[in-house]
């Protein structure tokens, strides 16, 4: 395994894995609506069997099983221990989902098994994406389809434009990362998607732009959600990195930069914030 590839499988058995399972009910109803338009991309029908790669906790496996019906079969694939165990944990007794530990680039999958290849944000990690989708696609009928939905660039994301920006200037900059490096960003680029999709051996490669406001923070008054939404924000993703080995007074410093900079965005038993994801769908050749 590349050595990007454990450390991605490290961080997410370990503390990300684990925040995210501290908070996975909210996260997953703030990503919920991005999942749906990656599903209605899909069109599962009844009866199909579908490969959820990322699964996480298993909201995606679930809707998708609610689709394909008795007759079908879902198979969500994490790479993180504890977000699995979450997934197996919510799932009903009679669901149609098998959850499995796995790094989808690289395990052994049943050759075409699948009708759909799906994913919300779970493909932006692979080291080699080229490699990981065209091993994922022999896991895929003639004609299989794939659906998933991805970041756009992080100007458009205020999640992580936001508090990112607030904390110049207060923590030591490092070097910016390679945009083509995996992580959430890492398929921001339209013709950089297309082309990886192209070299794996899809065709009829469509993609699209998906916007939504969403929600970040709850609390019964505007000052609760806003303080919410900064403690959300220091425990999960990449502001929880930049900040981890962060002396206790620039972590001060860094939560009130952040504070003001989400004041500044409407709701008000929450804070609203905009985001951008790239609506992706190909197809296997039938032959």
């Amino acid at each position: 395994m590349a050595e990007r590839n454990a450390d991605q499988v490290t961080d997410w058995n370990g503390q990300s894995g684990e925040r995210w399972v501290a908070h996975q009910a909210r996260l997953d109803a703030r990503l919920a609506v991005f999942g749906q338009a990656a599903i209605e991309a899909a069109a599962p029908a009844t009866g199909e069997r579908v490969l959820d790669v990322g699964c996480g906790a298993g909201a995606s496996s679930l809707a998708l099983a609610a689709r394909v019906g008795a007759g079908g079969q879902v198979l969500g694939v994490d790479i993180s221990e504890p977000l699995i165990g979450r997934a197996r944990a919510l799932a009903p007794q009679d669901t149609q989902v098998l959850f499995r530990v796995a790094d989808a680039s690289s395990a052994e999958l049943p050759e075409g098994a699948f009708d759909i290849l799906f994913s919300r944000f779970g493909v932006m990690f692979f080291d080699d994406p080229t490699k990981a989708f065209a091993h994922m696609r022999r896991a895929l009928k003639p004609g299989g389809r794939v659906a998933f939905v991805c970041w756009r660039g992080v100007a458009e994301n205020d999640w992580m434009r936001l508090p990112m920006g607030a904390i110049k200037g207060i923590v030591p900059p490092t070097a910016p990362p390679d945009p083509e490096a995996p992580g959430p960003f890492s398929f921001g680029d339209r013709g950089r998607v297309a082309r990886i999709l192209t070299a794996a051996g899809f065709t009829d490669i469509a993609i699209a732009p998906f916007d939504a406001s969403v929600p970040l923070g709850e609390g019964a008054t505007r000052d609760a959600a806003i303080d919410d939404a900064v403690k959300m924000t220091l425990e999960v993703g990449p502001l929880s990195r930049a900040l981890a080995d962060q002396p206790d007074d620039i972590r001060a410093r860094a939560s009130a930069a952040v504070r003001a900079a989400f004041a500044g965005r409407a709701g008000e038993w929450s804070v609203i914030i905009d985001s951008a994801t790239w609506i992706v769908t190909a197809r296997n050749p039938a032959s």
